[in-house]
């Protein structure tokens, strides 16, 4: 895949800033006017976007939300250098470079509606955007459950849940109130002791809820994780053990996000053998076991 073959697919345009939110840990949540962004938009896909003027540098940051139909996009970052640092300063109004959508997003398959979606830290806002599109969609009886973890404040006020997933651990009973309004169950892990939450990784939550299934049920299972490198290898290695298919979406460092200087390239199992893919164009969702094998 060459970079000629996202010609038409990907999009720049000066975006304005609705709004900026933040949330403790030196997150935030920023709505951009984007229009052509929002209507092609999947979950998965991120937007390369310029912080600053005095900056050069894109930063590649997942989309969390869109709405075609107004024509924005929503993004959830936390302050990592320079470069969000001084995005965090701009104010409403202030208009900004967005280049996107960029990547492959997940591809849910039908046959398993019960769809686990993982997310850690940085890596919850496709999660975000795959349950609200799963939400919509009429392909299937969708019943997605979404599990996050983060060892820093949620970029949400966090409340009891008032939905019931039955096998969950008993103490896990916070969640996110968006997806709760929306009629979507999610549930909470964290080792930093935060009310509601289940004590330890969130990766250690999926594994308690899928041991809860029989095997039809699991059947229907098929999961989506997004987060660090180490909770998507934990993530791979539940799937496996239970049988179910996953797939990860990779956070790497890249320059160009268009596939040109390859900075971003990661070994990936093919049918062909091992071979160098782009996290950017190739990616960023990529099958969990083609990315994490077995024996690694």
């Amino acid at each position: 895949m060459s970079g000629r073959d996202h010609r038409g697919t990907i999009f720049v345009e000066d975006a304005e800033l609705l709004s900026q939110q933040e949330f403790p840990g030196r997150q935030f949540v920023i709505r951009l006017r984007a229009p052509k962004c929002a209507a092609a938009a999947t979950p998965g896909s991120f937007a390369h976007l310029s912080c600053d003027a005095l900056i050069p540098m894109r930063r590649p940051l997942s989309i969390m939300r869109v709405d075609a139909q107004a024509g924005w996009i929503e993004i959830l970052y936390k302050i990592v250098g320079p470069g969000l640092e001084a995005l965090s300063g701009q104010p409403v109004g202030t208009v900004l470079s967005v280049m996107g959508p960029i990547g492959q997003g997940f591809r849910p398959s039908a046959s398993r509606p019960r769809a686990l979606l993982v997310g850690g830290g940085v890596g919850i806002p496709p999660m975000v955007f795959l349950a609200e599109s799963l939400k919509r969609r009429r392909d299937a009886d969708w019943k997605p459950l979404v599990l996050m973890g983060s060892e820093i404040p949620f970029p949400f006020r966090a409340r009891p849940s008032g939905i019931i997933v039955q096998g969950m651990p008993a103490e896990a009973i916070a969640c996110m109130p968006l997806l709760d309004d929306w009629g979507v169950p999610s549930r909470l892990a964290t080792l930093a002791g935060f009310p509601g939450c289940f004590d330890g990784y969130v990766t250690d939550l999926a594994a308690a809820w899928l041991s809860s299934l029989d095997a039809a049920a699991l059947a229907e299972v098929e999961m989506f994780a997004c987060g660090p490198t180490p909770m998507l290898q934990s993530a791979a290695r539940v799937a496996r053990r239970f049988g179910v298919p996953a797939q990860v979406s990779l956070e790497e460092f890249m320059a160009c996000a268009v596939g040109g200087c390859a900075g971003c390239a990661v070994p990936v199992v093919t049918e062909s053998g091992l071979a160098m893919k782009r996290v950017c164009v190739d990616g960023p969702v990529f099958d969990a076991n083609a990315v994490f094998p077995p024996a690694a």
